[in-house]
């Protein structure tokens, strides 16, 4: 089927290919946000806290069409598309999306998620990096093998874990929703349309991605990076934006912490688990995308612990235009 699709985008133009990614850029996001709505009305019928939705339940779902993508890039040989897909995303969250969130509205910070949560935040983007090193692979490139990609899932399950264990320390009357007034068997129907809907997307979005890439004369992995990174970011996007307009900033800030963990334990990690020779780095992701990665998770940390309780305006302001100098820095450094 992958092959029948990348030889029917093969005819089509390069204009045509940009809208279809356009295209499928878009539905992936609505897939996600279908997929996350009807996630927390389930949650809700079953009474699990709103801590736990945000936490783990709502930043699946936004982390689902990186992970989709990567995974079926991995599959199709394309490792420079997933690891480039998983790094850019986190770049794109916590540098573009919470900084224009903090432009938008009132960003708070909640210092007990910043000091768990955050902290495994960061120790992810950390751990990420060590992987990558080429001294674990005794080669000039790094590589991050199967089995790696494994002990990643099975930190991912850890994490969860513990969140849930962290929720149950925190008052649940805090965190009730109203239930949705679909019966529950619509519910599951409609979760299953918005899995379905990222899937099939990503399908369609790898291919076109890939012919793209080629004709433009551009790497895969800038592309994933860049364009791919911040469209699979879009329910990230969509989330935050809601969130800091109806008041609710720490929402916001909760979901991309989240997606950032996920970005790395689930997205990286199921991609290298699905392939035999792992995910191979690129050895310009050396000189920009994992810096960059690096750096901007200390910005985020840096922010969120020296300052009231709140993202200033300010600070979002150099978050946003940190991502532009890194989006510019991309294409001037292929």
């Amino acid at each position: 089927m992958d092959e029948l699709i990348l030889h029917y985008l093969s005819s089509f133009s390069t204009i045509i290919l940009f809208l279809i990614v356009a295209i499928t850029l878009y539905t992936l996001s609505k897939g996600a946000d279908t997929l996350v709505d009807e996630a927390v009305h389930l949650s809700v019928h079953w009474g699990i806290p709103k801590v736990v939705i945000g936490a783990t339940i709502v930043s699946l779902g936004t982390t689902l069409p990186e992970a989709t993508v990567s995974v079926l890039a991995a599959i199709n040989g394309n490792p420079d598309l997933a690891l480039g897909n998983a790094i850019g995303s986190i770049i794109v969250d916590t540098g573009l999306i919470l900084g224009l969130a903090a432009i938008i509205g009132r960003l708070p910070v909640d210092q007990m998620t910043i000091n768990k949560q955050g902290k495994v935040q960061y120790l992810s983007g950390i751990l990420l990096a060590v992987v990558c090193l080429p001294f674990f692979s005794n080669g000039v490139s790094g590589n991050i093998s199967q089995w790696m990609g494994i002990v990643f899932l099975c930190l991912l399950a850890v994490y969860l874990y513990v969140s849930m264990k962290w929720a149950k320390s925190t008052d649940a009357e805090e965190y009730e929703l109203e239930e949705g007034s679909r019966p529950v068997f619509l519910q599951i129907i409609r979760l299953i349309w918005g899995i379905a809907l990222v899937i099939l997307s990503s399908k369609v979005l790898i291919p076109a991605v890939e012919i793209s890439a080629v004709r433009v004369g551009i790497p895969q992995s800038i592309i994933a990076a860049t364009l791919v990174a911040f469209g699979t970011s879009l329910p990230e996007l969509i989330t935050a934006i809601t969130a800091v307009r109806k008041g609710h900033g720490e929402l916001a800030v909760g979901n991309i912490i989240g997606a950032d963990i996920l970005n790395v334990l689930f997205v990286v990690g199921s991609a290298a688990a699905v392939t035999k020779g792992g995910l191979d780095v690129p050895v310009n992701f050396y000189k920009l995308q994992i810096p960059t990665m690096l750096i901007v998770l200390f910005l985020f940390r840096y922010f969120a612990k020296n300052s009231d309780d709140v993202i200033s305006k300010k600070e979002g302001i150099f978050l946003v235009g940190f991502y532009a100098v890194y989006l510019v820095l991309n294409y001037v450094w292929i």
